[in-house]
């Protein structure tokens, strides 16, 4: 007989009042069973006309405060962040028949944090985070290329290069997160936190 929890999920749910708790419980299982990218989130932004985009990005952090990933700001989805900071993540491990969807508010994270994370980068990806123009039309590859040659002979110590003020970090401040477990015959089972106006969390039991 399959355990449960206190309100009759699956005992994967457990009984914790806290969302980053649980997510923190599922994360490091995910990064022992998916094969590539466990970080890996479907990150939903939209226009300031209401015209939604995703695309998948890399998890780089997550704590109390929020979930963080890196980006060039004046991509599509920086651009969007700067006119709607309002935007969704959603974690899809299929090994473990798990989701988690979070929606949140976000906010650049300071310039020490984004120091520090670009400077443990490897040598390439700072100097791709200087060639790439991130989402501008191309005329060619070999326009990209040159590019990344050219900086690489302007920053060629490699213990030296320096963040572009365009490249940063966003953190998402979550106001729900939702854990959902794959069900037999698609009666899944979903858990929804929420915070309450007292800006505590709470959880509610979701129909499938």
């Amino acid at each position: 007989m399959n355990e449960k929890n206190s309100l009759g999920l699956n005992k994967s749910f457990l009984d914790l009042n806290n969302p980053f708790e649980l997510f923190e419980k599922w994360f490091e299982e995910a990064k022992k069973k998916e094969i590539n990218d466990p970080n890996a989130l479907a990150l939903g932004t939209a226009s300031r006309d209401g015209v939604p985009s995703v695309r998948m990005v890399l998890l780089k952090g997550f704590n109390k405060n929020g979930f963080v990933f890196y980006t060039n700001l004046n991509s599509q989805k920086g651009k969007e962040l700067k006119d709607n900071p309002i935007a969704t993540m959603c974690f899809h491990w299929k090994s473990l028949l798990r989701q988690v969807r979070i929606v949140g508010t976000l906010k650049l994270v300071d310039d020490k944090t984004a120091d520090d994370y670009y400077n443990s980068r490897a040598y390439e990806s700072r100097i791709g985070a200087w060639a790439s123009q991130q989402s501008s039309v191309l005329k060619s590859r070999d326009e990209l290329l040159k590019n990344l040659q050219d900086f690489r002979k302007k920053y060629n110590d490699k213990d030296n290069v320096p963040r572009p003020d365009y490249w940063s970090g966003w953190n998402l401040t979550p106001s729900t997160i939702e854990f959902w477990l794959d069900g037999e015959n698609r009666i899944h089972e979903r858990l929804k936190y929420f915070l309450n106006k007292n800006n505590n969390w709470e959880k509610k039991l979701l129909s499938p």
